[in-house]
């Protein structure tokens, strides 16, 4: 009988933690368990009380052990907060072989060239990203391997993050028992969700708004090309309703969900716009609407802001993917596109097998892209893995268990 093959993520967000585990033994990853719980002890992505965070994540992994009747020993991570930052670097190194031929060890050889940028002591290194190759000046190489030539260039994409944020989120991981196979940038994990190959090669911006943090990420000629966090997205919104109308938290959040539009339909005149209540709280349904619009108005243009080209409609022909929970608001879409003049649409995870029908939503694009982002990268690491080191390694994880 074929062993199965099973991945998991878990996406720490400000409101939720959503854990899913994959069966990837065949081409099509296959859902098989999915756990969410609310969010407690986090604030805009970073942890801010460890015993409310550990206890949260631990609910949302013991619902997904429930539903599959696999067990979570490791798992891929999102990482996001205001701490991530990202640049852009070139690496170069001379081919001097006699055959002049391009090999995988050059790859290595140049990235770590890429790589050894002044990283401060209290900032870690998560992903250094090729963007492209070029073989003695020749530009835009996907895959260098092979090629003749004198020198090897690489433009990367490098990302670092807090030292101190992230040894908080893994020590919340790790108490429950899991190892942690990767942590990943989270705009990095919800692109593979949401974006199509189409998409990354013309140019498009891809922006994750969530509870907490708007993640950003925009890619052209097929690869990462800018990356940023900011920390204004769905808790926001709420806070405004609840300051703006005098209604507590969870009932602001509660009458945003179900009647906030970005560009609402009030059937008749506006003076004329229907009151809503909700446990004894009336307030009008165009104040309301009016509040939610004018935060994420702001939300639109800070997105623009962030783009390292003032000539965004050139750099990417592609427009805008919104995606995250708060995409989910009535006409985001339209009120985009009347905003940036630009493509605007929102992206929705697919191609879910199992029991993945949940998942289907704006609001799951992080926590699908992580598995995605697993499924794909695992062969890779597999292979770094092999032999007698990755046996001890693997030997070494096992005993970790046990004495947990």
């Amino acid at each position: 009988m074929k062993k199965r093959n099973i991945l998991a993520s878990i996406d720490v967000g400000t409101t939720k933690i959503c854990t899913i585990l994959a069966d990837v033994s065949d081409a099509a990853p296959r859902i098989v368990g999915v756990g969410i719980s609310p969010s407690k002890g986090l604030h805009k992505g970073l942890v801010v009380n460890i015993n409310e965070a550990k206890e949260s994540i631990r609910d949302s992994v013991r619902k997904a052990e429930q539903t599959s009747n696999y067990r979570v020993e490791s798992a891929y991570v999102g990482v996001t907060g205001r701490h991530v930052s990202s640049n852009n670097n070139h690496g170069v190194v001379a081919i001097t072989r006699n055959d002049r031929v391009v090999r995988p060890d050059d790859l290595k050889r140049v990235l770590t060239t890429a790589q050894s940028i002044k990283t401060p002591a209290d900032r870690k290194l998560l992903h250094i990203i090729p963007r492209h190759y070029a073989v003695d000046g020749q530009a835009g190489i996907k895959n260098p391997v092979g090629m003749h030539g004198f020198r090897l260039d690489v433009e990367t994409h490098v990302i670092t993050a807090a030292v101190t944020s992230i040894q908080n989120l893994v020590k919340c991981i790790r108490s429950l028992g899991i190892d942690i196979e990767d942590l990943v940038l989270e705009p990095l994990a919800s692109s593979e969700a949401v974006l199509s190959e189409d998409e990354r090669q013309v140019g498009v911006i891809m922006a994750d708004v969530g509870g907490g943090t708007t993640d950003v990420a925009i890619f052209r000629e097929g690869s990462i090309w800018h990356t940023s966090i900011l920390p204004v997205a769905g808790y926001q919104l709420t806070r405004d309703v609840a300051i703006g109308l005098g209604l507590p938290f969870e009932i602001a959040e509660e009458m945003k969900k179900k009647y906030g539009s970005v560009m609402p339909v009030y059937d008749g005149q506006e003076d004329t716009a229907p009151a809503i209540s909700k446990d004894g709280h009336g307030v009008s349904y165009q104040d309301l609407c009016e509040i939610i619009r004018a935060r994420v108005e702001e939300i639109m243009k800070l997105i623009v802001l962030e783009m390292p080209s003032s000539s965004y409609e050139e750099l990417t022909p592609s427009g805008l993917v919104l995606t995250g929970g708060s995409s989910n608001l009535a006409g985001m879409a339209t009120l985009g596109r009347e905003i940036l003049d630009m493509p605007v649409r929102v992206g929705i995870p697919g191609n879910m097998y199992g029991i993945g029908d949940m998942l289907q939503d704006p609001a799951y694009a992080t926590s699908v892209g992580l598995l995605l982002w697993g499924n794909k990268h695992q062969g890779k690491k597999q292979r770094k893995s092999g032999g007698f080191a990755g046996t001890i390694f693997k030997l070494a994880s096992q005993f970790r268990k046990l004495f947990r």
